[in-house]
């Protein structure tokens, strides 16, 4: 009786393992065409997408078509006030990326969101005029159509500018995000027009949501190009504003802005290349380092989320996010030490650091790490066209609605992305994230970012496109799905859906949601040292598309917020 207890007991276990192992499975088939696949946020930014496609345009036309339009209907992420970053790789092998990140005003200094005691003045980093860096979407978008684009920018941006004028049905998630930031929208009139009705009320379920300042705006950036955004009418408006209101945004800040092209970071990992973005993002160095060091363990005979997998990637994760805090910034003012950090060999000498049954305790890091010697809101889209252009972009305005400023008459929200500096070096900001002198506010310099948008290429060709929302869960929402893919043989949607951990160093905490792993999993790395937080879900929407040896195109969408996936 007692064996037959022992065995319905052990049963029921695997039982456990095998339904946490696969219950995540996809909440829906991915989309799938061969002509082109498009994967955003919104459903109406999607149809943009594929519309450009459709009449003749490339992958780049339709990414900056759908970057316009979320700037219309994904408020909270969608923008003209904010910035990002855009990695495109070509039928030729050649791969680029775009760096349009914010930047301080030339009038920002190192403590100015400090109070005379030293100590961070709450919420001045985060909310109002203060909080902008200069933006740099439409110099961006701008950019990558005129050099890698075949249409205008009247054409790509018309469906945003329908959309603007004649508004759009709310969502569930739109209103309830009116709802709550009802209050702080009344804060600023500008924001207050737009965002709540003549009774001072959000914007309900099903009704229509128009914006007649900022269909103006796009109207003038169509027919002008992006000099009227930053040397132009819609330049003096938003210097203008900041004036008004304490911000020290200026028309110098806006005449100098300008777009970067970068070359991307890249990196093996087995038989496939990676190819992300380098500095001033902290996530294509922080994915290859994770990479690297993964690279040297057999994470299938593991198993998918089994307790010595999680703890890995844990002290992993826990690595990485170390050297992003010590040696990650702007590469227009600092040396960041990029090669070093991307090194195998490096990794290889981090994973000797790692133990197999016990955690480092996550301040105790840098004795075990030799120093190096050498010189939320945001939101991802993917574009994969017929000739196989694949255009990977992330963009953002920092947390939802970002500093809650809308300028006046033109009808957009401005970033709240000083907060991503070291306000205080070492102090953690919004997202927990700790950073150092190496990210410190600077005239003029970009700050620090996490995004992460990533191409993953087979033999030169495109194999698969990925980024996420989400802060500093981006990088290990990026991570996981290559994983789940490559390693775990999860289709896209699969690998999208499934249950994440987040570990960034500093909380020295795994964050996992709901049905990441059974009990018995969590007791073991509780063994091991770990300190374990359950989240219903953690805040990183992904996108990934998937193109597969015969040519067809699988795009996944996250359900966890509105993620839409589609193709022809």
């Amino acid at each position: 009786m007692r064996k037959l207890l022992i065995r319905i007991i052990l049963s029921t276990h695997v039982l456990i393992l095998g339904l946490n192992s696969v219950c995540f499975s996809a909440s829906r088939y991915p989309a799938v065409g061969q002509q082109g696949m498009v994967v955003t946020s919104h459903e109406l930014a999607t149809d943009v997408g594929l519309e450009i496609l459709n009449s003749g345009g490339n992958a780049v036309d339709a990414a900056v078509g759908v970057g316009f339009a979320l700037a219309v209907v994904f408020p909270t992420a969608g923008n003209l006030g904010g910035g990002g970053f855009m990695v495109i790789h070509f039928p030729d092998g050649e791969s680029t990326t775009i760096d349009f990140r914010e930047k301080a005003p030339l009038k920002a200094y190192p403590e100015m969101y400090l109070d005379d005691t030293g100590e961070v003045i709450p919420d001045l980093s985060l909310t109002g005029y203060l909080a902008s860096g200069v933006p740099g979407t439409v110099a961006g978008l701008a950019h990558a159509l005129d050099k890698y684009g075949t249409l205008s920018l009247e054409q790509v941006m018309a469906p945003a500018i329908a959309h603007a004028r004649n508004g759009f049905p709310v969502s569930r998630i739109f209103s309830q995000d009116l709802e709550r930031n009802k209050s702080v929208f009344q804060q600023f009139p500008a924001s207050a027009k737009k965002f709540l009705k003549k009774d001072g009320q959000p914007y309900r379920y099903g009704e229509i949501f128009k914006q007649p300042d900022l269909a103006r705006t796009l109207q003038t950036i169509a027919k002008r190009g992006a000099t009227s955004f930053y040397r132009g009418e819609i330049a003096r408006l938003i210097a203008r504003d900041m004036q008004k209101n304490g911000g020290i945004i200026g028309l110098e800040d806006l005449k100098a802005y300008q777009a970067i092209e970068r070359p991307p970071v890249t990196a093996s990992y087995g038989k496939f290349k990676i190819i992300s973005m380098g500095p001033p993002s902290s996530g294509g160095v922080a994915i290859i380092q994770s990479l690297n060091m993964l690279e040297t363990f057999d994470l299938k005979e593991m198993g998918y989320h089994s307790s010595t997998y999680v703890h890995v990637l844990a002290e992993v994760l826990k690595r990485a996010f170390f050297d992003r805090a010590m040696y990650l910034g702007d590469p227009d003012f600092i040396d960041v030490p990029i090669k070093h950090l991307i090194d195998k060999d490096y990794a290889a000498e981090l994973v000797k650091t790692i133990s197999y049954d016990s955690a480092t305790a996550a301040r105790e890091l840098s004795q075990h790490i030799s120093p190096v010697n050498e010189g939320d809101h945001t939101t991802h889209y993917s574009v994969v066209d017929k000739n196989l252009i694949a255009v990977s972009v992330t963009t953002t305005i920092n947390t939802g609605y970002g500093s809650k400023v809308v300028i006046k008459d033109a009808g957009f929200l401005m970033n709240n992305e000083m907060d991503d500096f070291a306000v205080k070096p070492g102090e953690p900001n919004i997202f927990g994230l700790v950073s150092y002198n190496v990210n410190e506010i600077q005239p003029g310099k970009r700050m620090l970012s996490s995004m992460s948008p990533t191409i993953v290429t087979l033999d030169d060709k495109v194999y698969m496109t990925v980024g996420s929302m989400g802060g500093p869960a981006i990088i290990t929402a990026v991570l996981q799905i290559i994983l789940n893919h490559i390693e775990f043989e999860m289709d896209v949607q699969e690998a999208v859906d499934a249950p994440r951990i987040h570990h960034q160093w500093l909380p020295d905490v795994i964050q996992y949601e709901t049905y990441a792993f059974p009990k018995d999993v969590q007791i073991r790395l509780e063994g091991y040292g770990h300190r374990l937080q359950r989240v219903d879900y953690y805040h990183s929407e992904a996108h990934a598309i998937r193109i597969d040896d015969k040519g067809w195109m699988w795009g996944a969408g996250d359900p966890r917020f509105e993620g839409e996936a589609k193709g022809y």
